[in-house]
């Protein structure tokens, strides 16, 4: 895939809930993942497409989501991409309503993503 496929596809499946099963085709088995602070008490990097999957699912099951947008990407380059999250939901576990918006840069090589890194 190049990288215009890349991207819309991770879009389109973020739009129509199939991120988490688009990990396998679009990202890279040693895939690196960044967030912006460590919001999970597990640091701020998680290697490994199946590291990257027990974000998915740790999200999945700690948050309800309300409402949620993803801009098209914003191509950079012949190697990455950023796209524009806007989530709404509560946490479950407290109750507590949020408001979110962040920027995700996707780097890509040899047809997969290998590192994305999460703004906010």
């Amino acid at each position: 895939m190049n990288l215009k496929k890349i991207a819309d596809e991770l879009v389109a499946g973020c739009r129509e809930g199939r991120a988490k099963a688009n990990l396998d085709k679009l990202y890279a088995d040693d895939a690196i993942s960044v967030e912006a602070t460590d919001a999970m008490g597990m640091g701020r990097e998680t290697a490994g497409r199946d590291g990257i999957r027990g974000k998915h699912e740790w999200w999945e099951g700690a948050h309800d989501v309300s409402g949620a947008s993803v801009s098209e990407p914003f191509m950079h380059g012949d190697d990455r991409f950023a796209v524009i999250f806007e989530v709404q939901g509560t946490v479950k576990e407290s109750g507590d309503s949020f408001d979110m918006r962040e920027v995700a840069i996707y780097h890509v090589a040899d047809g997969k993503i290998v590192r994305e890194e999460f703004f906010y």
